[in-house]
């Protein structure tokens, strides 16, 4: 009897060897303009996202499980941890923006003032925030009224 290679079905060896051609591709176009700044670019945001931010997101995340766990109530965690994740991600891909740095450049695109980018942002975060915390709340009333009455 033949074995099989346990690299999966023949449709998923062409998805990736097609993934690798079309990261290829993107690398070399990447690459023919700017090669040191967008190799810089990519070790330097390695080297951020390890050295400082993992460290600082892992830390806070073991705060709430922690804070959750005191409480009894580690299984609901997530509703700290979704709108904090979308948030911090919003912050990744418009920090630029939201920081100011890129404000007169974007101001002549966009025709809105780079100042509100931060107000927006808080906001945005605040909503996420407001919204987990009203769906922790109705979960807890709803948990509270199918518990069975205590026996005094």
């Amino acid at each position: 009897m033949r074995r099989r290679p346990a690299i999966g079905s023949p449709f998923t060896v062409l998805l990736l060897v097609c993934s690798f051609a079309l990261t290829g591709y993107v690398g070399v176009r990447l690459l023919v303009g700017d090669w040191f700044g967008v190799s810089l670019w990519f070790v330097g945001a390695a080297l951020l996202h390890d050295l400082v931010l993992l460290p600082l997101y892992t830390v806070a995340d073991r705060a709430v499980v922690t804070v959750f766990q005191a409480a009894g109530h580690r299984d609901l965690v997530g509703y700290a941890r979704v709108p904090a994740a979308l948030s911090g991600l919003l912050l990744l891909v418009w920090f630029p923006l939201i920081s100011g740095q890129m404000a007169d450049r974007d101001r002549s695109v966009t025709g809105l003032c780079g100042d509100r980018f931060l107000a927006r942002w808080l906001l945005i975060t605040a909503v996420l925030f407001g919204g987990s915390a009203l769906l922790l709340v109705l979960r807890l009333r709803r948990a509270a009224k199918q518990r069975p009455p205590a026996v005094h």
